[in-house]
């Protein structure tokens, strides 16, 4: 369980390149096969995954507690998903990068900051496809109503994919209002169907 000490605007957030260029140098995880940043447990994260020329990036809302060999269910299925569907590596990336177990505990109000350097990241793992145009997986469920203001960083991410030519999808069915499903509890063999995100957006 990850509760938020407290609200990000009162916490010093590290930008994410200044974070890229640093994670993996504290050697207690292999960083030729994971991204991981930060490199170190904090109230915020910007990327989790495996490092290859081909990833699977899963959007959930945010980030929760794995890390590096230490995957939590939502994230063993993330790869299991990735990998039947014929990816080489899988990223997972958040909606909001806050940490919180319970999206009841995440910020009242968007921290800009946060948000900005989130972004920042999710243009750097849309560059890492390298085979092929980035795959987008959207996958955060229903929690998105839990914050009025993650709808506009789905559009925020919505505008940055069509700079890199993202494709997006979802994985399983949606729910009533049309939600894309959750990962956990998705069969291994769930197969990506194409997911029109500009449309959904524009209803939430």
């Amino acid at each position: 369980m990850h509760i938020p000490a407290a609200p990000t605007g009162e916490l010093s957030i590290l930008p994410f390149r200044q974070a890229l260029e640093t994670s993996g140098l504290r050697g207690d995880f292999d960083a030729d096969r994971w991204l991981y940043v930060p490199d170190f447990y904090t109230e915020y994260r910007y990327i989790l995954g495996t490092r290859g020329e081909d990833p699977l990036i899963c959007i959930g809302v945010n980030p929760s507690t794995a890390a590096p060999d230490a995957l939590d269910n939502t994230l063993k299925s993330v790869q299991r998903i990735a990998d039947f569907n014929g990816f080489d590596s899988f990223i997972m990336f958040h909606v909001y990068a806050q940490r919180a177990t319970r999206p009841a505990d995440m910020d009242r109000e968007l921290n800009p900051l946060l948000h900005r350097e989130n972004m920042a990241a999710f243009a750097y793992i849309l560059a890492s496809s390298r085979r092929r145009a980035p795959s987008v997986w959207a996958a955060w469920g229903n929690i998105i109503q839990s914050r009025p203001y993650l709808p506009g960083c789905v559009a925020d991410m919505i505008a940055l994919g069509e700079s890199f030519g993202a494709r997006w999808y979802t994985a399983g069915p949606r729910s009533r209002k049309g939600h894309p499903h959750h990962p956990l509890y998705l069969r291994k063999d769930s197969p990506l169907e194409p997911f029109d995100v500009a449309a959904y957006c524009a209803g939430l």
